[in-house]
């Protein structure tokens, strides 16, 4: 068995520890998800954790940990005698990324249900974790259902098995952590809202941490079970303190005064719905206990705060997280309750007096950051001359701002895909409506029951069937066949070219693809953006599923020069091609945002005409955006759309509100 690092031996991070063991202290509080770039201790600080959790005590021969103390009456494995029990460590149970609802919740075994006649019923990891911790590393990537399950089963305490009209329950109590790299995609705000707390962690900038990082791990590396003696002494205190402020916790008092700071602080900060209310008294409460106190106190209140709000302050995915700390202090400071002495004043220098020690890092700044990095729009307006479509202006002109985002017309693939679960495209999906049924390819999931019964019916009687139950054999079972939705990848090909230049224009185009990036967003695509201009055409993010970092590059994107169409279309290409060998499921909509424009090189329309003609070649569904305005129009982006054997459509009709059938005119084009 691999000896864990010792939690106490990580260097910094005290964030990321105190949410831990205040989750130790207090499962109740709902769990941790810790965000940061990768490298910085997330896993290791989770799985160490686990060694520091009390024992706990179980009933023998029970699959799913119940307390001899207090059995579960519902336990599928019960009834149970009361009794003394047999004493077993936490466990630490780890959720795949790849893991399907079966093993998350558990099976029946439906081979023996239909031939036997028996409720055979196999536990899941949220059995397993039941008393324990449950770890979920990436937990972005996880589908959304599995999420949804595990965090359903993590608020109820309580995990349900419904199909094939058998229903299981039982007891599913844990510590819910989940870590992710934000570079990799963000969680939908629903279910960031469904963790208790959330930290930020970064590797440190101090040369001197870095060494001590180095040097520990180099010397646990060498000799584990050594390195872990030495530190012994520190985890055994950290132990008892747990077990302390788990006793203490039911004694200590959460007062009027800060339970209006608690509500203040969250009406302030405009969070939605009650549930940060209740993280952040649970979490101001398991505070005071590990801080050995009974009362909670005003700084209780503001570390709470730091720990449970600012995933919830979140708008829409492109919001950095985070919490402006001079307006929580304001807000503190202003339903504080007045000192019990003759002062009028009971001020007496505020300033820092809320530091509950282990502060989550703080933002550069206090003020706006969203989109502050691009250009001012102001910056040399009308200072440049406007190229031409033949013209060869070079001239690089300052990114400007993306208008409003709005709601946009769905966009999706043609066609029946089998890629990856989401919200975009039609596929052939574990989850969805029930469309037939297959022999199975390995282990059966969805049982189709009707399907199953007219395989096995005609066979009856040579099996030698004499009773009222039904004979059946594996080769009889079925698989259900599901239709759902799936995921795309979201290819944006943005003409960044001096005919696009124009800053209302160029405005507008970049508030289009910021609200198709919004929908790729909701709709869980992956997404990429290629840009042309000048005299080639450059990723500006490869596919990623970070919606959040395309938004960045397209705020940053600088306009000018030529229009090297057949460049951008080919470099396109040469993207979807390799995307293909990594995904070969995941299907591709290609949207060309352009003013149908080629200017640059020997005939760069002809090129650009055959460059879309390989497109339409590979098959690849494609919307050509139509950003040409005026009142002269030349009608080159629905030519190109004509030769990309997709549709074209202007900035106005890509509204959700305007003109409707868009979608049906995608697929009766491909069809």
């Amino acid at each position: 068995m691999t000896t864990p690092f010792p939690f106490t031996a990580v260097v910094g991070q005290d964030d990321l520890r105190l949410a831990l063991l205040l989750n130790a202290v207090s499962p109740a509080v709902g769990g941790v998800l810790v965000r940061g770039e990768k490298g910085t201790a997330k896993s290791t600080a989770v799985r160490a954790l686990s060694a520091l959790l009390p024992e706990v005590a179980v009933v023998p021969g029970c699959r799913f940990s119940c307390d001899p103390a207090a059995p579960d009456p519902a336990c599928p494995d019960g009834p149970h005698e009361t009794g003394p029990g047999a004493q077993r460590p936490a466990r630490m149970v780890e959720l795949p990324v790849g893991a399907s609802e079966d093993r998350l919740v558990g099976a029946l075994d439906i081979e023996r249900a239909l031939s036997e006649g028996v409720k055979a019923f196999e536990p899941g990891l949220l059995a397993d974790a039941h008393r324990g911790i449950l770890y979920v590393d990436e937990v972005n990537l996880l589908h959304d259902h599995l999420v949804d399950l595990l965090l359903d089963a993590a608020a109820m305490g309580a995990s349900y098995v419904e199909r094939e009209g058998v229903s299981v329950r039982h007891a599913a109590r844990f510590l819910l952590v989940g870590t992710m790299n934000p570079e990799e995609g963000e969680l939908r705000p629903q279910l960031l809202d469904r963790f208790g707390l959330t930290v930020e962690v970064a590797a440190s900038r101090e040369p001197d941490q870095r060494v001590e990082v180095v040097r520990r791990r180099l010397a646990y590396d060498d000799d584990p079970a050594g390195f872990t003696v030495r530190w012994a002494d520190e985890e055994s205190a950290v132990r008892q303190r747990i077990v302390a402020a788990r006793e203490l916790l039911p004694s200590v008092r959460l007062g009027d005064g800060a339970l209006r700071q608690i509500a203040a602080t969250c009406a302030a900060f405009e969070v939605d719905g009650m549930r940060a209310d209740i993280v952040m008294a649970r979490t101001a409460t398991a505070l005071a206990a590990w801080a050995g106190r009974t009362d909670v106190l005003a700084e209780d209140v503001r570390q709470a705060a730091l720990l449970a709000l600012p995933h919830r302050r979140r708008r829409n995915p492109f919001d950095a997280p985070g919490l402006d700390e001079n307006k929580l202090d304001e807000t503190l400071e202003e339903f504080a309750e007045p000192e019990p002495d003759d002062d009028p004043d009971p001020d007496g220098g505020p300033d820092g007096s809320g530091g509950g020690g282990g502060q989550p890092p703080e933002s550069d700044s206090d003020g706006p950051q969203d989109g502050d990095a691009g250009a001012q729009p102001e910056a040399g307006e009308g200072g440049e001359p406007q190229p031409s479509g033949a013209g060869a202006g070079s001239g690089e002109q300052q990114p400007v701002r993306a208008s409003e985002p709005f709601r946009t017309k769905v966009l999706s693939v043609p066609g029946l895909g089998e890629g990856a679960a989401g919200r975009r495209s039609r596929a052939r999906t574990e989850h969805g409506r029930t469309t037939g049924a297959r022999r199975p390819q390995g282990a059966l999931t969805k049982l189709h029951l009707a399907a199953t019964i007219q395989a096995a019916a005609p066979h009856q009687l040579a099996r030698g069937r004499s009773g009222r139950g039904l004979v059946v054999r594996r080769d009889d079972l079925r698989q259900a066949t599901r239709e759902g939705r799936e995921g795309n990848l979201v290819l944006f090909v943005v003409d960044a070219s001096g005919s696009m230049a124009a800053r209302q224009r160029m405005s507008a185009v970049k508030g289009a693809v910021l609200s198709l990036l919004l929908d790729a967003y909701q709709r869980r695509d992956k997404v990429g953006l290629v840009t042309f201009r000048g005299s080639a055409a450059d990723v500006a993010l490869p596919p990623t599923s970070s919606v959040d970092a395309a938004a960045v590059r397209l705020e940053s994107l600088p306009t000018g020069g030529r229009t090297p169409l057949a460049a951008g279309l080919l470099k396109a290409r040469d993207v979807l091609r390799v995307e293909r060998l990594r995904d070969p499921a995941r299907r591709a909509l290609v949207v060309v945002v352009t003013d149908g424009r080629a200017t640059g090189g020997p005939e760069p329309v002809a090129l650009a005409g055959r460059a879309a003609r390989l497109f339409a070649a590979d098959g690849v569904a494609s919307v050509v955006v139509d950003c040409e305005s005026g009142p002269v129009r030349l009608g080159l982006a629905g030519q190109l759309a004509g030769e990309l054997e997709g549709t074209a459509v202007t900035l106005d009709e890509l509204r959700a509100d305007s003109i409707a059938g868009l979608v049906k005119d995608v697929q009766r084009r491909a069809a």
